[in-house]
């Protein structure tokens, strides 16, 4: 059979690499044969990809990678670039990360490695999301969940400090994301303002897996001096919640030498004005010693975020006997089941055959119908609220101000004080 153009940027492949494309499409048609069914979008797009002298030239400049058409910039890194793009299939956007080989050294390779295989593993609604990984032989290209509401270092040095209840909830989401990836054992490592970013909807997506990596089980039960784990996240939270209450970083000097002592020392001066329950939570997180910082679970129960009510559970609840597990289950797989016939059904109007999916297990980041599954997929879990951010549905009394027992008897009665 015919090869068929499916890289850019320089890069061609042969059409293996989608094995989606029959003999029949990219041949000459049998004059004598009898009418032929109308084209699937999947069979006029490997035939446009195989023939149409604009689809071609556009994979051949790079205006189209694999099945997606790619338009403008929006945003750069050390070694990559990321570009807005379609897929031309089901119209979705994504967001095109451009890494060129040549530029990749060893170390580079490591940490392109760590980050596909962290985002492979890891499917959160607060997470940005792996579709698909496309190689040519001059480039690489990671193709992602596109956010589209900016990050939130540009959004506060553009609009200031976020307001109180803005920050639970944006805290919230990194710190419901950064809880399921410790339960996968993957540390991310460069968790900062630019990497958290804001979909059009308003939920928080922890981005750029580039320096995460993963730790063993027995790192995660010890807390010394020497611990590169989770603390590493606990401490850059701590400086990304002051960076969102109060517009600014926690720690300030002139030297390199000087910031480096106070941040040994924990030196730093919370405005008087940032609510007692929040500025318990930053002296809590912002612990010189990483021993000593609060741990997640401590974090997620704090006061201060008492009031935030995600759409889902953070921990599914404990089945109380064999019945409710059985019950829970049966739930579980039935929800699966609907989606999965949802999928499906999206797939075969496309064009896609049981045969394509017999022939792609969906577990393949390099599989163009992995792609198109995982955003198919993506799209009915919104569907149903999976990405809907968390709400504020009352607040919780400083114990400071109100008195202690009367602040635990509220707890007892209730989780929230609802506002009339």
């Amino acid at each position: 059979s015919t090869s068929c153009l499916v890289g850019g940027g320089g890069g061609v492949a042969d059409h293996s690499l989608y094995s989606l494309t029959d003999s029949s499409d990219c041949s000459p048609e049998d004059e004598e044969a009898s009418p032929e069914p109308p084209l699937t979008p999947l069979q006029k797009l490997t035939a446009d990809m195989c023939k149409d002298e604009k689809t071609i030239k556009e994979l051949i400049i790079g205006r189209r990678v694999g099945f997606y058409k790619v338009r403008g910039e929006i945003g750069y890194g050390t070694f990559s670039r990321v570009k807005l793009a379609f897929h031309a299939l089901t119209r979705d956007k994504v967001a095109l990360k451009i890494l060129d080989r040549m530029r990749l050294d060893a170390q580079a390779q490591r940490l392109l490695s760590r980050e596909i295989n962290s985002m492979e593993a890891l499917q959160h609604p607060n997470i940005i999301r792996l579709y698909e990984v496309v190689e040519t032989p001059s480039r690489l290209y990671l193709v992602l969940e596109y956010a589209g509401g900016g990050d939130l270092h540009n959004r506060i040095c553009s609009e200031g400090k976020l307001c109180d209840n803005t920050s639970k909830v944006t805290f919230a989401q990194v710190l419901s994301a950064i809880k399921y990836m410790v339960g996968y054992y993957i540390i991310h490592r460069d968790l900062k303002a630019e990497n958290v970013l804001f979909t059009t909807t308003g939920a928080v997506k922890v981005a750029d897996f580039g320096f995460s990596t993963r730790v063993s089980n027995r790192n995660l039960l010890f807390r010394d001096e020497s611990y590169l784990g989770p603390p590493v996240d606990v401490w850059a939270m701590g400086v990304l919640l002051f960076f969102m209450v109060t517009g600014t970083m926690p720690f300030r000097a002139e030297t390199m030498g000087k910031l480096r002592r106070c941040i040994i020392e924990g030196n730093y001066t919370l405005p008087p004005w940032v609510p007692g329950p929040c500025q318990r939570l930053i002296r809590g997180i912002l612990k010189p010693a990483p021993a000593e910082r609060y741990a997640i679970d401590q974090m997620l129960g704090c006061d201060w975020l008492l009031p935030v009510e995600f759409p889902w559970s953070l921990v599914p609840p404990e089945p109380t006997n064999a019945l409710q597990r059985l019950l829970d289950s049966e739930r579980s797989s039935s929800v699966e089941a609907e989606l999965h016939e949802e999928v499906r059904s999206s797939l075969q109007e496309l064009g896609f055959t049981s045969e394509h999916l017999q022939n792609n297990q969906l577990t393949d980041s390099r599989s163009p119908v992995t792609g198109v599954y995982r955003i198919l997929l993506h799209r009915s879990q919104k569907r149903r609220g999976c990405d809907c951010p968390p709400v504020v549905r009352g607040m919780v009394r400083d114990p400071k101000r109100e008195g202690l027992r009367a602040y635990r008897g509220l707890r007892h009665t209730s989780k929230f004080c609802v506002l009339s």
